[in-house]
Formats: C-alpha cells, sequence, structure tokens
C-alpha cells in the first residue's frame, strides 16, 4: 500500500502573531513606517501576505498592533525608583512614554493617531487609566478629572512628538544629525538677532544651547502638577 506522503504544515500555522508583530517592529525601528511593506514583511518571514493577514489584519492594523507592543512593554516595565507619591507615578508613566518615543522614533505618530481615534483600545484606555487615577489622588476634584488627566495626556504627546523624527519631513532638518550641533547652531543664530528686538530670545539662547530635553520635559509635568494641585 502507498504511502500519501504528507503536505508541508501552513506556514501561518505556525507563524505566530507574536513573531510577526517583532518583526514590525524591528524593521520600523530600522527604517521608520515606509520600511514596513507587506511585501518587505513577508520577505523577512519566508511567509505569504495571506499569512500576515490572517494573524494582525491590514498594514494599518499592524501599525496599531506594534504601537500597542511597545507602549504595553513601557508602561509594564517597572521603574529603577518605585512612585511614592501620586506625582511621583505621573512621572514614570510619562517618562516611559517619552522614552519608548526615543528608542522608537516612529512611535510618536502612531501614539497621536492611537488616542485620537481609538479611544476604547488598550493605549489610550491604558495611558487615561494610569494617569487618571493618581490625579484623583492628588485630591483633584471628580468635576475636573478629565480636563487635569487630559491636560497632562496632551502635554505627554506634543513633548514626545516635538523630540521624534517626524515621517515625511521636507523642513531640511537631518533627523539622523547631531543634536547637540543642531542646537548649538540654533542658539548661535538666535544670539545674532537685535537684543534690542528679542531680548528674551538673547536672554534664553544659551539655555537652549545646554539644556536636556528629558529634563525639560520633567520640568514641564512639575509645572501642571503644580498647576493642578490650585484645583484641590
Amino acid at each position: 500500500m502507498t504511502t500519501r506522503a504528507r503536505r508541508p504544515q501552513r506556514r501561518n500555522q505556525v507563524l505566530s502573531r507574536e513573531q510577526i508583530i517583532d518583526a514590525a517592529v524591528e524593521m520600523l525601528d530600522a527604517g521608520g513606517e515606509s520600511a514596513l511593506t507587506t511585501r518587505a514583511l513577508t520577505e523577512r518571514l519566508s511567509t505569504g501576505s495571506g499569512a500576515i493577514y490572517y494573524h494582525v489584519g491590514t498594514r494599518d492594523e499592524l501599525l496599531d498592533k506594534a504601537a500597542e507592543a511597545v507602549i504595553g512593554t513601557a508602561l509594564a516595565t517597572p521603574p529603577a525608583v518605585a512612585a511614592a507619591t501620586p506625582g511621583d507615578e505621573i512621572r514614570v508613566v510619562a517618562l516611559a512614554l517619552f522614552d519608548a518615543v526615543a528608542a522608537h522614533q516612529w512611535l510618536a505618530t502612531r501614539l497621536t493617531l492611537q488616542i485620537i481615534r481609538n479611544p476604547v483600545g488598550p493605549v489610550t484606555v491604558g495611558i487615561f487609566e494610569r494617569i487618571g487615577r493618581q490625579v484623583g489622588a492628588l485630591g483633584v476634584p471628580r468635576a475636573s478629572w478629565f480636563d487635569a488627566a487630559s491636560t497632562l495626556v496632551h502635554y505627554i504627546l506634543g513633548a514626545v512628538s516635538q523630540n521624534a523624527r517626524i515621517e515625511g519631513d521636507t523642513s531640511g532638518v537631518d533627523p539622523g544629525g547631531d543634536s547637540d550641533e543642531f542646537l548649538a547652531a540654533a542658539s548661535t543664530a538666535w544670539q545674532g538677532l537685535d537684543p534690542e528686538a528679542y531680548p528674551f530670545i538673547h536672554a534664553i539662547a544659551g539655555q537652549m544651547r545646554e539644556h536636556d530635553d528629558r529634563e525639560q520635559f520633567l520640568t514641564g509635568i512639575a509645572v501642571i502638577l503644580d498647576g493642578l494641585t490650585q484645583l484641590c
């Protein structure tokens, strides 16, 4: 009796959702959103487009899932020093997002889109829940919880986006250039302006050259937290 040869196992039966997302994140980190094409991903994983769609859906859905995975990991990672106060916990969440975007430049756009387009998605509810609980613990009146939490989230999104490379930027700024050199050149240009017309610019030109993005980010959080105490 002749035994029929077994068919090779379908790739989408052994390829996991996590493998696809991990590969997508690596491609995004290396080349941004433009590098993540279905063709490039299928070649990298030695599979077909049907397997990709079966596990993660469309390319846009895959981008969202990649963002969810990175942000979820960032928020789940314990801080080096445990938060002792509600303000400390807000700083932990804020810095986790700041550092995640710094490590994954493509993430800034996807993070903003998640908040805007998917109010019930895990990214939006996860961030608002973590920050909102601490807003309540600070003593902010319940009627002001949404405004207070939204102010913090909007500041975080704006700050991390400003410090990230913007996809499709045509401004002439080299996204791979040295940040210190860029700031030094901008500071020198500010110092070259008419001091009588721009006294404030002249006063802060040196601070621009020497500032640290992360510390500046935390200063903004501190200013907002100080303002929230006025609502208590």
